[in-house]
């Protein structure tokens, strides 16, 4: 017998969560110690599904689709699926086998629902497909004057490339000005509250780089043909099918940490780590403080950790042995960008649904996922319709209509210190501009919920991370995984990837931690939402 190692992992949310299931399952709690801290009292992170008053809430939006093939098994193990065990062989449509009123949501076999996306623009008071398609509609909306213009602006860029230091330009050569102009300045100086301009080409970089007119092209004529292309084929932002936990993706987490717990993973809730101890160039422990202000040291072999980068250096800075002054710089200088979700209950939607696709319950409603507002004259990002991601996350889905708008905003602004009240008003005369309801009768309730540190930005001292990583790196049994543990808009699958590759090298032996960093930025990974 061998003792057992140790392991500290800080954060539940996916790539926590996985890192501990990655270590305990198949007999592995017989080799690891795992403790899990995570500083609230839910999981999932920014995955999680809030509960209020019988609806569910899906925190930003997750479409349960991947291209590493690692991650769909993962999923499919963990929870049942719906209809087919195949991913590609069978198309269930709109509707799902599982009619509201039926089975037992808790308690059918069934978990993972196959949803058919739909996500279209807002602007201008008209609606576009999104990402940007050159349908007849498309055009429709746009006028032949503007089109043209369009057509004209993008010929250009496809012969006269500006240099990729920003992000503006990264837009700019794959779709031309006007269009960067009318579908991506506006959201994203809305998304990140800085020009584009502003903005590292990395961004572009890790989430829309195979996305571009030709590959819309592409796909469209593609669609024609009766060959189709297989998933892995089509760019992640042009898919136009995934799967969906039908309580939302909190319900995949919290099964997750529950099996975690079963076999063998010590899970510690209100945990927040405050310092981390090191010793001869390795990582000796760390401290929690729980909410009484109890602090608490835990001793390990090795420590992963998904709590954001930022925090993690202060915490380093906080011990007998700080962090050197210029990668706390960089640290304390690394942005993020928080949001605001407000949810509204609501009577029925003044949008007609002018697609061939059904739609599920009574009013009938748009099928949209998403509605990307891109109109600058709105503070609203996008709009979720909880209906259209599973009719299990409202109460009565045959009745109302449960949204959520999506505020981009900084922890501590004018907009996040809204009181509810405050936030509910502003989003209900948002809706009213838009003509997407009547007014506040329409409304039968609401709820907000804050997002801190939601998107790690690419600007201020980010592009001095390739130091911190070497810096962090040094600490030969520390590994840094998730979204926040590597400053890095990752997406869910993105983030359950990177603590797999820090499990095998854990497991493995392996020294470097290239692998793990590298997650996300090879082509097949990126996506855009």
């Amino acid at each position: 017998m061998t003792d057992k190692q140790s392991v500290v992992i800080i954060g539940g949310g996916p790539a926590g969560l996985t890192a501990a299931w990655e270590l305990v399952k198949d007999g592995g709690a017989d080799k690891y110690d795992v403790t899990l801290l995570e500083a609230t009292r839910e999981f999932g992170g920014i995955s999680r599904t809030v509960k209020y008053n019988g609806n569910r809430m899906d925190i930003g939006g997750h479409r349960f689709f991947s291209k590493d093939d690692r991650i769909m098994q993962w999923w499919k193990d963990t929870l049942p699926l719906q209809g087919a065990p195949s991913y590609d062989d069978k198309k269930l449509g709109r509707h799902h086998d599982l009619e509201p009123g039926g089975p037992d949501p808790e308690k059918t076999d069934a978990v993972m629902l196959k949803r058919h996306r739909v996500s279209r623009i807002f602007w201008n008071h008209r609606f576009f497909d999104y990402p940007i398609s050159l349908s007849p509609n498309t055009l429709k909306a746009m006028g032949f004057k503007l089109t043209m213009v369009a057509g004209f602006s993008y010929l250009k860029s496809m012969i006269h490339k500006l240099p990729e230091d920003n992000l503006e330009n990264f837009y700019i050569n794959r779709f031309g000005r006007k269009l960067y102009s009318m579908f991506f300045e506006g959201y994203t100086e809305k998304l990140w509250g800085r020009h584009p301009s502003q903005i590292s080409a990395d961004w572009g970089a890790q989430r829309v780089k195979g996305l571009s007119i030709v590959e819309v092209l592409k796909n469209a004529f593609q669609k024609l043909l009766p060959k189709k292309r297989s998933s892995k084929e089509v760019e992640t932002s042009l898919i136009e099918e995934f799967w969906y936990p039908k309580l939302g993706p909190g319900q995949l987490w919290e099964t997750v940490e529950e099996n975690c717990r079963n076999a063998g993973v010590k899970v510690i809730t209100d945990a927040k780590v405050v310092e981390v101890d090191q010793k001869d160039g390795r990582i000796a422990s760390v401290v929690y403080v729980d909410p009484e202000g109890n602090r608490t040291t835990l001793g390990g072999d090795q420590f992963i950790s998904s709590m954001p980068i930022k925090d993690l250096v202060n915490a380093v800075d906080a011990s007998d042995t700080p962090a050197p002054a210029d990668m706390t710089a960089i640290a304390n200088g690394l942005p993020y960008r928080d949001f605001v979700t407000v949810g509204l209950l609501v009577k029925h939607l003044r949008l007609k649904n002018t697609t061939d696709i059904p739609t599920l319950g009574n009013p009938p409603i748009v099928p949209d996922c998403w509605i990307y507002v891109q109109d600058p004259g709105y503070k609203v990002g996008r709009i979720q319709v909880f209906n259209n991601w599973s009719p299990y996350l409202v109460k009565d889905v045959d009745n109302t209509v449960w949204i959520g708008l999506e505020y981009f905003c900084a922890e501590g602004d004018d907009f996040w210190n809204m009181t509810d009240e405050e936030a509910t008003k502003f989003a209900i005369e948002e809706l009213t501009r838009m003509r997407v309801i009547n007014g506040p009768q329409d409304v039968l309730d609401s709820h907000r919920e804050r997002v801190p540190k939601a998107y790690p930005a690419y600007f201020d001292t980010y592009d001095q991370m390739p130091e911190l990583v070497e810096y962090l790196d040094h600490f030969g049994n520390l590994y840094c995984v998730g979204r926040n543990g590597q400053h890095r808009y990752n997406n869910q699958d993105h983030s359950m990837a990177t603590a797999i590759e820090a499990v095998a090298n854990i497991k493995g032996g392996k020294t470097s931690k290239r692998n793990v960093w590298s997650v996300n930025t090879e082509k097949s990974y990126h996506e855009q939402k």
